[in-house]
C-alpha cells in the first residue's frame, strides 16, 4: 500500500467515523423525542383509566420535543455534506 493509499485510508475512515457520531447523535435525539411524547401520552392513559381527568393544557416541557426536532433538522445537512465529502 503506498502512502497516498494510506492517507486516503485514514481520510475516509475520519469521516467516516464523524458520521457515525453524528448519526448517533441524531439517533439520541430522536429517541429522546419519542420517549417524551410516547411516555406523555401512556401517562395520560394510565390516568384515565385510574378515573383521573387529563388536563388539556399540554406537558410543562412541552417545548422540548419541538426543540429536539429543530436540533435534529439541524444536524441532517452537516451530516448530508459529511458523507458527500
Amino acid at each position: 500500500m503506498t502512502t497516498y493509499e494510506t492517507v486516503d485510508l485514514h481520510t475516509r475512515v475520519a469521516r467516516y467515523e464523524a458520521a457515525l457520531e453524528e448519526l448517533r447523535a441524531a439517533h439520541q435525539d430522536v429517541r429522546a423525542v419519542l420517549q417524551d411524547q410516547i411516555l406523555y401520552e401512556r401517562w395520560q392513559q394510565l390516568g384515565a383509566d385510574l378515573g383521573f381527568v387529563a388536563n388539556q393544557s399540554p406537558p410543562p416541557d412541552q417545548s422540548r420535543p419541538q426543540r429536539d426536532l429543530q436540533a435534529l433538522n439541524e444536524h441532517l445537512p452537516q451530516m448530508s455534506d459529511t458523507w458527500a465529502s
